[in-house]
């Protein structure tokens, strides 16, 4: 009991030392490896769902890339990742870190590539707004898995965001309440 009242108290503790770390900017000239990791991930998202390309890519407002996600959990836990929002044209236009805590039965570590297909100005708006992103709430979201990905069209693209979630590392098992959020690092 000892050992989870610990976990309990290190991994909120990780969190807030990761949002408290220094972060990228667009106008501190950037950060080139984590742009060529962004990159490459969404490369890996096009290869593995070609709808992905032909579909979203022409239609998204922006795309968001977090090429690595770690999470981590037992009884409490969460995730913490560092991303790069390209426009429509794939320029770097922001740097966003996402952090969630969930809480729930749950066990295990892994790590992901996450890419949020931002659809309408609202999304955008609410993510570059102070306050960040809710995922979970605000503006509407679909997890595309394979079988979605095979049935978007243009008509049906209906929601704000499209997130894809792919390339999952590690063991993590489990039922929680999570709710992921989304800030800025550049002002």
């Amino acid at each position: 009991m000892n050992r989870i009242f610990q976990l309990a108290l290190v991994i909120p503790l990780f969190l807030a030392m990761t949002a408290c770390s220094n972060s990228p900017t667009v106008k501190g000239g950037g950060d080139p490896e984590l742009d060529n990791a962004a990159r490459q991930a969404l490369a890996r998202l096009f290869t593995e769902e070609p709808n992905a390309r032909d579909v979203l890519r022409p239609e998204a407002k922006a795309i968001l890339v977090f090429p690595s996600v770690v999470k981590a959990g037992l009884i409490v836990g969460g995730h913490t990742g560092d991303g790069v929002m390209f426009d429509s044209a794939g320029k770097v236009v922001g740097y966003y870190g996402s952090s969630a805590l969930s809480v729930g039965l749950q066990a295990g570590a892994q790590s992901y590539s996450e890419v949020l297909f931002l659809m309408t100005e609202t999304a955008i708006t609410e993510l570059t707004s102070g306050a960040g992103l809710s995922l979970g709430v605000g503006p509407s979201l679909v997890i595309v898995d394979s079988g979605t990905a095979k049935a978007l069209t243009t008509t049906t693209l209906k929601a704000d965001v499209y997130a894809f979630i792919f390339g999952q590392e590690g063991l993590m098992a489990g039922m929680g309440v999570q709710g992921q959020r989304i800030n800025k690092y550049d002002k």
